[in-house]
């Protein structure tokens, strides 16, 4: 996507389309937003299929692996879809991947909610519409419309109050940075401490109060990630994916996969395929 910010709807016809198009499994450069109205969605991510039914709320970080198919349900379709760079509202692309890492979709419970949502899609339509749109009204329709849906979030989840200090989300931001460089690498949570100045204790402290996972299990998961990326998305034996990631035993890479993902590589390559086939 060249542009920072696009919006449009999804209707039967768009859905009749993209069910009728090759529609494989891929990933984007940019952040994608689907506010589910009226109609259903089969949502292939985290490498198993879902079924949700709107109203309903799926955000999909950029560089996720996934495949969207919307269908209509009753005879009615009408999908909000709202894609940008992280740039373009860079001061909360950190909570949204804090948020949405693991939990892509959820259902949303509030009539009036949906509602409100509408509406504020509607706003940024119109703004989008105009002859020289203003980005900055949109930048503020967009977090508004976040913020709105952090609150649906909440009442559809049941979270608590999840306000964090600003300099532990700075260091965990800082983390996620250094891990992007270096998850390839067998490192754990001693380098990582060292890199950003302070203890182990202290920085396994903020991932857990982050995202209720070790530095380990994050470093883990990231791993995992790249691993099913891998293969997915090329014919590299199992030997070199674990290789590529730090793994240095064959064998103990197919034991660490299949106690996260529950089978093994050779198992999970092949589900893939028939699911694509």
């Amino acid at each position: 996507m060249d542009e920072l910010f696009k919006i449009y709807k999804v209707d039967i016809q768009e859905a009749n389309r993209i069910k009728n198009s090759t529609n494989l499994p891929h990933k984007h450069d940019f952040e994608e937003l689907i506010i589910g109205m009226e109609g259903q969605l089969a949502h292939f991510i985290d490498y198993q299929e879902q079924h949700w039914q709107a109203p309903f709320i799926t955000f999909v970080t950029k560089g996720k692996v996934h495949r969207v198919q919307p269908e209509a349900l009753n005879g009615v379709c009408d999908f909000w879809v709202i894609r940008f760079k992280s740039e373009f509202i860079p001061e909360i692309t950190f909570q949204l991947y804090n948020t949405y890492h693991d939990h892509a979709n959820f259902q949303l419970q509030d009539r009036a909610g949906i509602h409100r949502l509408d509406t504020l899609c509607q706003l940024i339509m119109q703004e989008i519409k105009q002859p020289v749109p203003e980005l900055a009204i949109i930048r503020s329709f967009l977090s508004s419309l976040f913020v709105l849906i952090e609150s649906e979030r909440k009442k559809a989840l049941g979270d608590r109050d999840s306000t964090s200090a600003p300099a532990q989300d700075s260091t965990f931001q800082s983390f996620l940075a250094i891990l992007e460089e270096n998850f390839r690498r067998p490192e754990g949570v001693n380098f990582y401490a060292d890199k950003l100045f302070m203890t182990p204790r202290a920085l396994n402290g903020i991932t857990q109060r982050i995202l209720q996972q070790t530095v380990s299990e994050i470093i883990e998961t990231r791993k995992l990630t790249e691993a099913k990326n891998l293969l997915f998305s090329t014919d590299k034996n199992i030997a070199e994916i674990g290789f590529e990631l730090g793994y240095s035993d064959k064998a103990y890479f197919t034991s660490v996969f299949k106690k996260k993902s529950g089978m093994t590589p050779s198992e999970f390559r092949q589900d893939m395929r028939s699911q694509i086939a």
